[in-house]
């Protein structure tokens, strides 16, 4: 048990959902926003989700219920994901959760920072159709600046995802003169370009949506000032990406 951890088997601790996603994975989903993260990245949309002692917890039953009323609009391609916060944090929580969501035939994605990996999140990800990776930087020391940990567990997570054949999207934010240097975006390509089982490559654009937060919060937002990417921005990013990689989409 984590400190986030829920009531495992009972309840998850839950911070908001979302219906009709469209931005989190294939397809239409319900996305179940789960709290508390071990990372404080600079630029996190959602800073109230980072404290374990936010949210509530919900029943599975309940969010069982939501996923189910709302399987006829998935279709094929859509389902439910699981983001944050960081969901690995309560995995012994969500494994009972997400037996039943594939006892009703729902696609599951997983949302993660990949910085967690033990039983429990392996037993998860046997559960799991597709994991978002979010690999907040290739250079260390920026990792480390950007979000107070080191990206090494992100990058064996990544590792263990290729030699255990499991389908992971990475997903890199582009943030101006913080992640969008040349050659941190030649490092990541070359670090990834010969995983198999990458199946996307999604390039999130910065923005500021979520900064109004922070001074509610009483909060520091440590990137005021930077200004969000320019068209041109992200599109020569892009085709950095593209140059080595066919699955590049700009989310």
């Amino acid at each position: 048990m984590t400190g986030c951890d829920a009531v495992a088997g009972q309840t998850v601790r839950v911070h908001s959902f979302e219906s009709m996603g469209t931005y989190d994975g294939p397809g239409l989903r319900l996305v179940v926003f789960v709290q508390g993260c071990n990372f404080r990245c600079a630029y996190c949309a959602n800073p109230d989700t980072m404290a374990c002692t936010g949210g509530e917890d919900v029943a599975i039953d309940e969010i069982v219920r939501l996923a189910v009323s709302e399987k006829p609009f998935f279709g094929r391609r859509g389902g439910v994901t699981f983001s944050g916060g960081e969901p690995t944090l309560q995995a012994s929580a969500l494994l009972p959760l997400f037996e039943r969501l594939k006892a009703e035939g729902i696609h599951i994605c997983l949302d993660t920072n990949g910085s967690v990996m033990n039983d429990a999140v392996r037993r998860l990800l046997a559960l799991t159709d597709l994991v978002l990776l979010d690999v907040k930087e290739i250079n260390d020391t920026r990792h480390r600046d950007l979000t107070g940990c080191s990206n090494a567990a992100t990058l064996a997570f990544a590792d263990w995802m290729e030699a255990n054949g499991r389908d992971f999207w990475l997903r890199y934010v582009l943030v101006p003169g913080v992640t969008s240097m040349r050659e941190d975006l030649h490092a990541l390509c070359e670090r990834f370009k010969g995983y198999r089982m990458l199946r996307r490559v999604e390039i999130l654009p910065y923005h500021t949506l979520g900064r109004h937060k922070y001074d509610h919060l009483g909060m520091a937002y440590r990137l005021d000032g930077v200004r969000e990417n320019t068209p041109e921005e992200i599109e020569e990013a892009a085709s950095i990406f593209r140059s080595y990689f066919d699955c590049v989409r700009i989310n």
